[in-house]
């Protein structure tokens, strides 16, 4: 069933590693919610009447949105769009907005699920990284998520830090194992061109990744959270039982989602992909200038990106997302493809299975663990090109 993902496009300061579309010039932010409410208008027959079992708003920082913004946005959501009764409803969430008035303000919207943006709860790991936040607040919003009623929290932590030691990433996984946290979303610090840490890295300034400490502090994230009771189901996320994103895994399943706001992607679910405009006044001011599909058409250019996927592009996407998942490639799924697909995958996996970094289980084709760290690199030599 389709979701439905919101990009507010708005950050208090900007995190020296993030590659993100946002704003840190909060102007627009009234325009901008005006701007969103027309396009969930506009474009709800794109979902073709289905129900929304998944809500997600995404950033940039959602926790900056004012409470009546929020308010009116689930309002108009609920006019237009049919929503599960069990819907996942998620927000993202910087630690120094989830104050306790912050948080009594969510629990009186749909919100049912937070993702809070921890990354580190060591000083020296949020300075590097240029987080709001400190590390008193990294506890202190957790404790007050708790104490107000919601217990589906995703916390998110960055590891290969150079400031952050092993034994501070040890820290880390334990605080949020014993506050009971039941989803963590982890992921490898990333160089990304065109940021604050590129350029950084570049001029000096700051010390680049290290690959060996980056791949032994993913080993330990799984030794620790297997001991603890949570599974791994996609590379970076891991859960107790019962508590996997619901929203997230769609994405890797290749289902349908409508993607409102600046720089959100959308997909129809079977070959047509397409994305907003990342630029905030671009679209805030075509939006109010559009009140029905017919005028849409008007600005197409000006507002989306569009690609239509070819089979081969079905397969390589179905190819890198599936691979990271704990259901791995299933042989099926291939099969439905084409067999020219099935015999390009068996001659190309070969080597890993040899290597170990891939397994065959239950009908299916996973990663070990060490095939894990090469991720990125063995999807691409399972790729069709057109070399």
């Amino acid at each position: 069933m389709p979701g439905l993902y919101l990009h507010i496009p708005f950050c208090k300061q900007a995190c020296h590693y993030c590659n993100f579309h946002f704003s840190t010039s909060l102007g627009q932010q009234a325009a901008m919610t005006a701007a969103l409410l027309r396009e969930l208008t506009v474009r709800q027959h794109e979902l073709a009447g289905a129900t929304l079992t998944s809500i997600y708003f995404g950033g940039g920082t959602p926790s900056l949105l004012p409470d009546a913004d929020l308010a009116q946005l689930f309002e108009h959501i609920y006019d237009v769009f049919e929503v599960a009764s069990d819907a996942e409803i998620t927000l993202e969430a910087n630690p120094d907005d989830l104050t306790p008035p912050k948080l009594r303000a969510l629990r009186d919207t749909p919100v049912n699920r937070l993702s809070i943006g921890v990354q580190s709860f060591a000083e020296a790991d949020l300075q590097f990284m240029n987080r709001a936040h400190n590390a008193d607040e990294a506890h202190q919003c957790i404790e007050n998520a708790l104490r107000v009623g919601f217990d589906n929290l995703s916390i998110d932590l960055i590891y290969g830090v150079p400031t952050s030691s092993d034994v501070q990433w040890h820290r880390n996984l334990q605080t949020l194992v014993d506050y009971g946290i039941p989803h963590l979303s982890c992921y490898a610090l990333t160089v990304e061109p065109r940021t604050a840490l590129a350029h950084f890295i570049k001029t000096g300034k700051a010390p680049n990744v290290d690959e060996e400490q980056t791949a032994r502090q993913f080993e330990y994230l799984l030794q620790c959270l297997r001991a603890n009771g949570y599974e791994q189901y996609e590379i970076s996320n891991f859960a107790r039982p019962g508590w996997q994103a619901q929203h997230n895994s769609s994405y890797w399943s290749g289902e349908a989602y409508l993607g409102i706001g600046p720089s959100a992607h959308s997909f129809d679910g079977r070959f047509t992909r397409r994305w907003n405009v990342a630029n905030n006044a671009v679209y805030v001011r075509h939006w109010q200038n559009i009140t029905n599909y017919d005028e849409l058409q008007s600005f197409e250019n000006e507002l989306f990106e569009q690609e239509i996927l070819s089979v081969e592009q079905r397969y390589n996407e179905y190819v890198m997302t599936a691979l990271r998942t704990n259901k791995g490639i299933r042989k099926a799924q291939l099969h439905a493809l084409g067999s020219a697909f099935e015999t390009h995958f068996q001659a190309r996996m070969a080597p890993f299975l040899v290597q170990g970094w891939l397994l065959v289980q239950d009908e299916a084709v996973v990663l070990s663990d060490a095939g894990k760290l090469l991720a990125d690199f063995i999807a691409s030599e399972l790729f069709i090109t057109n070399e």
